[in-house]
Order: C-alpha cells, then structure tokens, then sequence
C-alpha cells in the first residue's frame, strides 16, 4: 500500500474515532408512568460510569437496592451513586408518580459518566420497580425514547398482602393513597422467593375478593403488562 493511502487511512480512523470520544452534554428526561393502577415511589436518576450499576439483572440484589425495591428509600443508593461521582436527579416528581402522569428533570453529565440508570419501587408490590440499566447515552444531539421494564430484587416473595416497608418485613407498604385502593385480608399468594436474582417482575396475580382471597391487589386494576414506563430523553451539547 502506498504510504498517501495509509497516511489517508490513518487520518480517517483518527478522526472516527474523535467523532465517538465521550464528553459532557446537557440532558432532558421525562419519565412518564404507563399503567393504569400502579404508582411509582422517588425516583432516582444517575448518569455513571460502565463499571458503576445501580442494578445488575442476574445478580442478588444489594442491601441499598432491597430498601428502594421493598420500601421507596433510595437514599443508600444515592448515597453509593455519590462515591463514585454519579450524576444524580433524585426524586423530580416530590414524591409518587400516579399512573399515567409524567415528570420532568434537566441535568449535565460529567465526562466519565457516559451511561444512564433509573430505579423506583412499583406500588402496590412486594419488591418491584422500573428499572433502566445502564444505557448508553449518546453522544449526539437529539431525542431518544427507551421503555422499562417492571423488576423483582428478588429480596421479598410476592405475597401481596399488606404489610410493611422495611427491608425483610413481609407484605407491601400502602402508604395514601394506596391505602383506601387494596383490599385487606387476603391470606397470601405465596410465601416463596423463587428467585433470589434481581429478574423481571412476572407481575401482580391480584384477585376480585376486596375482604379476603390470597392477595390484596385488586386484579382488574393493579396488574400490568411490560413496558411500565416510558423514557424521553433529550440530549443537546
């Protein structure tokens, strides 16, 4: 190969290469909750690095996972998400996101935070939530859409009765307006974990029987299908 070629060559692969190097950029993100019956608690939001995950599907789920998944407190998760110099938006919608609205959050990303995460427990469940998992941001101006999924941490089995928040403690959190919208004594669907890795929620069996039956979530109106929500993202430089 003559060396103009290779000269040429070399030139193009170091400018494909620059043209894909990270760097900062401005984000708009809006997360908007697709079901008819569920609410999502806090939401946290974090631009990290690959090696830096909020969650990993497949694996067990950490302490501060197990809090957001069983309770709504992502305060542990933030708090891990801050040693490593995450980019954070912590709860945008001041608290529950009701079913089929919509919050909104803007944020600049560092360098070395090149990947996207989002977690918030799924109400009325045992240990669900939405989950993105590191997605990549682009590095191009425009606007993307990503759907997510429903999660089981795999830390509670899912015997929808009511209960507490706590992480080990048994039964859902119910906090209003949850409260006047599930049923009570339902004697439990299961008292099984049948998986202890983080995997997608099979989803809420419920029942028609408000004052008894196995569960206390009512099947016409707290089940759901995937996707769960739905991400608009926004990215200018």
């Amino acid at each position: 190969m003559k060396r103009s070629n290779l000269f040429r060559l070399m030139l193009a692969a170091g400018l494909a290469g620059a043209a894909v190097q990270a760097h900062a950029v401005d984000v708009e993100l809006e997360i908007q909750n697709l079901t008819r019956g569920i609410y999502f608690t806090p939401i946290l939001v974090a631009a990290h690095p690959f090696d830096q995950q909020l969650f990993r599907v497949g694996d067990p789920a950490t302490t501060e996972l197990q809090s957001m998944a069983e309770g709504g407190d992502i305060s542990g998760l933030e708090t891990a998400a801050m040693a490593y110099n995450a980019n954070i938006i912590s709860n945008p919608a001041a608290g529950l996101l009701a079913p089929t609205m919509s919050t909104s959050a803007t944020f600049s990303t560092s360098e070395s935070n090149e990947y996207l995460s989002i977690v918030a427990m799924m109400l009325p469940t045992n240990d669900g939530f939405i989950g993105l998992d590191t997605w990549e941001i682009p590095q191009e101006a425009g606007t993307y859409t990503v759907y997510l999924n429903a999660y089981d941490a795999g830390t509670e089995a899912n015997d929808e009765i009511r209960g507490g928040g706590s992480p080990g403690t048994p039964g859902m959190p119910v906090p209003p307006p949850l409260e006047d919208m599930i049923g009570t004594g339902g004697s439990g669907v299961t008292s099984t974990i049948n998986n202890a890795m983080v995997h997608v929620h099979p989803g809420n069996l419920g029942d028609a029987d408000m004052m008894a039956g196995q569960s206390d979530i009512q099947n016409t109106v707290q089940r759901w299908l995937n996707p769960v929500a739905k991400v608009t993202i926004t990215v200018t430089e």
